[in-house]
């Protein structure tokens, strides 16, 4: 089949797709990720048909835009998503942000899938993890609240307010909020999520057609090799930690690092630093560029990190000790689950951090023992999970309806 992912998102958005996109590949399939310029060469690294979508959201999200730049961006997203309406594709695979592609798989008419790092279908069990809801509302409230987000005509996972100009955009009739929800609830529209179900159980009162699957692990970037002074850093020494921001770090580089650095220092640790600055910071602490997660995170002593939902998820199969450092958006929700599973100590809010606060949760995450027993056995039984292997097999088994 002609598999058309849309992975509207930033780097830890599109990389878990290249990893599903590679799989469903192996399995005979052609496999296309649209996806932000930026983001084009972890789609081509991948040996995936790569397609261009306007704007950056990393500038949204970092606050560097005004409410019109902002508006223009969503604006251009919507016209590059309806683009696609041309392109030759069998199944389209939506992620959270690219939930705007239902409207145009029906343009297409063709089928289409979820495929999404966050959960955001309504459940007793939590809030929904992408509102400024962190804390329960108890079962009804919870379920309630996360409906709201889907139905409410200004807001929510489906950005309703695009939607409406998506379908005038594709010549759709006008469909309302409620109307989409409806239409994807009754024909149990089905939802794969790429989240290993020890990290996050399935909730009991999810309808059928919503999985947890297990984490789509992105492949290396191609001929990547390690720099010789990073593998010389990591044998000078006892295993260093790892303190990095995602996205956020570009922002305000300097004053992230020299955060970071003061934090080691408190500590009497050795770091290796992702915050926006590259070199050999001292004897004790390297900063560096990108570096595969998946190579660096089992060579340390624990990771500090902003909880990510792709981050989190190399996190937890490294068998390390965590340190959460929540920013925004649906990383709280992981930064809970890392502190409820007993591989982090109580996470640290962004807005609260000071190197005093992440001295003590770095030093709590090397030095406490079941924080790293715990970290073990959890990477010892995702080790054991193939998470791409159900939305494989669904692909294949529509491939053989359609044929049919």
């Amino acid at each position: 089949m002609r598999v058309l992912i849309i992975g509207v998102g930033t780097r830890g958005d599109v990389a878990p797709y290249t990893g599903l996109g590679a799989r469903l590949r192996e399995a005979g399939h052609e496999v296309t990720i649209a996806a932000h310029e930026p983001y084009a060469e972890l789609v081509t690294d991948a040996d995936l048909k790569y397609l261009p979508l306007p704007g950056d959201p990393l500038t949204a999200l970092t606050g560097r835009l005004s409410i019109s730049a902002f508006k223009q961006y969503s604006e251009h997203l919507t016209e590059g998503l309806a683009g696609l309406a041309g392109q030759d594709a069998d199944l389209l695979l939506l992620g959270v942000a690219g939930a705007l592609g239902c409207h145009l798989a029906e343009a297409m008419g063709v089928p289409s899938m979820g495929v999404h790092l966050q959960p955001i279908d309504p459940t007793g069990d939590f809030p929904p993890v992408t509102s400024l809801f962190h804390g329960s509302l108890g079962r009804w409230g919870n379920r309630r609240a996360a409906r709201l987000a889907f139905e409410l005509p200004a807001a929510g996972p489906l950005i309703s307010g695009l939607g409406t100009r998506m379908r005038a955009r594709l010549g759709l009739p006008p469909m309302s909020p409620r109307a989409v929800y409806r239409r994807r609830e009754s024909t149990r529209w089905p939802v794969f999520h790429g989240i290993s179900p020890l990290v996050l159980p399935r909730p009991a009162d999810w309808r059928p057609g919503l999985e947890i699957t297990g984490y789509w692990w992105p492949p290396r970037p191609r001929d990547w090799q390690p720099d010789p002074v990073l593998l010389g850093f990591l044998a000078s020494g006892p295993p260093p930690v790892f303190v990095g921001f995602g996205s956020l770090a570009e922002t305000r580089a300097e004053q992230y690092t020299e955060l970071a650095v003061q934090a080691l220092r408190r500590a009497g640790l050795r770091g290796v630093l992702q915050t926006g600055v590259r070199g050999q910071l001292s004897d004790d602490v390297l900063a560096v560029g990108e570096v595969p997660h998946d190579w660096l995170f089992p060579r340390l002593a624990a990771v500090a990190h902003h909880c990510g939902a792709g981050t989190t998820g190399i996190g937890v199969r490294a068998g390390v000790p965590a340190v959460a450092v929540p920013v925004m958006n649906d990383q709280p929700f992981w930064a809970s689950r890392l502190t409820a599973l007993g591989v982090a100590p109580a996470a640290i809010p962004f807005r609260r951090l000071t190197p005093v606060r992440l001295a003590a949760a770095l030093t709590a995450a090397v030095t406490d023992p079941v924080h790293r027993q715990r970290a073990r056995s959890l990477a010892a039984g995702i080790s054991a999970e193939d998470g791409a292997a159900p939305v494989v097999e669904a692909v294949n088994r529509l491939q053989v309806t359609r044929a049919g």
